[in-house]
């Protein structure tokens, strides 16, 4: 079970996404994360293992200025409750982040085939 957030409007996301998150804790106790799109078409990601309120403290003096971003609380079922396995995940050149709900069961294809492609892999 995991908790997911995604928004887009004329507001700072990154306080709107922590707020959605504390409102999906209980589905995921875990780790947590936000990646925010930022006004220079950059992303600010922030992971962390535990609960949501060490999240909160990586994100209090945050810089990100984006209007829209996305959030996971997770309940690891499959891999380590860790940093890196929380979500979001981002491609190898940071022009996306992911969160999903679930097992994704042919990950070690997937993965194969993109590493031949280029790609590395942090989790």
């Amino acid at each position: 079970m995991c908790g997911i957030i995604g928004y887009t409007g004329r507001s700072q996301a990154l306080p709107i996404l922590i707020d959605g998150l504390t409102k999906l804790e209980y589905r995921g106790y875990d780790s947590a994360g936000v990646s925010v799109f930022n006004q220079d078409q950059t992303h600010t990601t922030y992971r962390s293992a535990g609960k949501l309120s060490e999240l909160q403290k990586l994100t209090e003096t945050s810089k990100a200025d984006g209007m829209s971003g996305i959030g996971h609380t997770r309940w690891a079922t499959h891999g380590e409750a860790n940093t890196v396995n929380a979500h979001p995940h981002s491609d190898t050149y940071g022009n996306l982040s992911v969160v999903h709900n679930g097992i994704v069961e042919n990950y070690l294809e997937l993965k194969k085939e993109l590493i031949q492609t280029g790609h590395i892999f942090n989790s």
